[in-house]
């Protein structure tokens, strides 16, 4: 018999969600940003120059998800648009000046609350719960 409490995926998605509504609310607070507004931010922190499509990728969120955070970005200032190879359709986005600003207060806010989340886990766990991860996100991409 299935028991939703006892069931992984349901315990994952509880857990992701908590973890995502507790660090969301210090984004918007601190920041004005939510969640997936973060995301984009920390991926082009990494790598200028990235499609839409690839940030799709990237982060797993839904195309409109993606789409809405970064023309939010864009309004803000936070974001530049920029014409991406010879497809005029296609465009790339990168941090801006303010947007690399920003990322630079965000990021060490964002690796105490990691900390702070984790302070009850050894070096150990954590080293055993990133693969585990890496494994059940591997496992799930097997399944589409």
């Amino acid at each position: 018999m299935l028991r939703l409490d006892e069931f992984l995926p349901y315990q994952l998605s509880v857990t992701s969600n908590a973890v995502s509504s507790a660090i969301a609310r210090t984004y918007e607070v601190l920041f004005g940003l939510r969640v997936p507004e973060w995301r984009l931010i920390a991926v082009l922190a990494e790598q200028d120059g990235v499609t839409q499509q690839a940030l799709v990728a990237r982060t797993e969120m839904d195309k409109m998800t993606v789409s809405r955070a970064a023309q939010a970005l864009v309004t803000r200032g936070l974001v530049t648009r920029v014409p991406h190879g010879s497809d005029k359709r296609s465009h790339a986005l990168a941090l801006s000046d303010d947007g690399r600003a920003l990322y630079a207060q965000i990021a060490p806010k964002a690796l105490e609350l990691e900390q702070t989340l984790l302070e009850e886990l050894g070096t150990r766990e954590v080293a055993q719960l990133k693969l585990t991860l890496a494994k059940l996100k591997s496992a799930s991409h097997a399944l589409r």
